[in-house]
């Protein structure tokens, strides 16, 4: 989630090397485009979610998914947004049910995202979204992202102005990252943003949560409510988010 605007609340890694396909990739799905359609294979859910459509004085936004080989997905999405620069459209993303207890209850997240972006004069990140909450259908009290990459002058929501100052600058599975916090409404939001970009991505959400309960006093008793993966858009043309690999398995 960033500043330019207080999303809604919706439902939303590191050893190199993606799984090597076990199996035929499936028929390719169709395209959607629609501001709140959905397309599943496998295990996996890709959702529109155009939430911010409204704010957008012309564009359009299409996505489809490409195969499924083993549990690893191949999607994409296409865009052109113009007007509301300073307010999100959508956060396409993938998503698969997860059976929602409490952090301590975890063993790993595995997660591996091999992505590229195209496009013009973008404004746009590529990011896991995550929700925790006191119970498994509690309101959502925390939102942890993890953003991989960053298109244009992206930030995260901020408690400290903008751009905002990193609150620190934590190393996870060998990646370096900037910490920012911030708030949205009642919900504490913190974002890990890569200082570089990852585009090949393969690792494990868990330790960032294990990072915040050891620094930040967040409690491992809170629930894992949901997992998405997808890129926050505010403006550009011509863009084009390519995911060749996705994978997350939680334990």
């Amino acid at each position: 989630m960033h500043f330019h605007s207080l999303l809604p609340f919706i439902a939303l890694t590191f050893v190199p090397s993606l799984a090597i396909p076990t199996k035929i990739l499936e028929p390719r799905v169709p395209s959607q485009c629609g501001q709140y359609t959905s397309i599943s294979t496998g295990a996996y859910t890709v959702y529109a979610n155009e939430w911010g459509l409204s704010m957008a004085t012309s564009g359009s936004q299409c996505s489809q998914i490409n195969g499924l080989s083993g549990n690893t997905l191949s999607w994409q999405t296409t865009w052109t947004w113009a007007g509301g620069q300073n307010d999100v459209k959508s956060y396409t993303n993938a998503e698969t049910s997860i059976s929602s207890k409490p952090l301590s209850q975890y063993t790993s997240i595995k997660t591996a995202w091999a992505w590229s972006y195209t496009g013009t004069n973008m404004m746009a990140n590529v990011a896991y979204d995550t929700f925790l909450g006191t119970c498994s259908n509690c309101a959502q009290a925390y939102e942890v992202m993890v953003w991989l990459g960053v298109e244009g002058t992206d930030y995260p929501l901020s408690d400290n102005g903008y751009p905002p100052t990193p609150v620190a600058t934590p190393s996870i599975g060998g990646v370096a990252f900037n910490l920012i916090a911030g708030h949205n409404g009642n919900v504490v939001v913190y974002s890990f943003v890569a200082q570089s970009a990852q585009t090949n991505y393969n690792g494990d959400l868990l330790p960032f949560y294990k990072w915040l309960e050891t620094n930040k006093g967040l409690s491992s008793s809170l629930y894992l409510m949901s997992i998405q993966a997808g890129t926050e858009v505010f403006t550009g043309s011509n863009a084009k988010l390519t995911t060749t690999g996705y994978s997350i398995t939680v334990v």
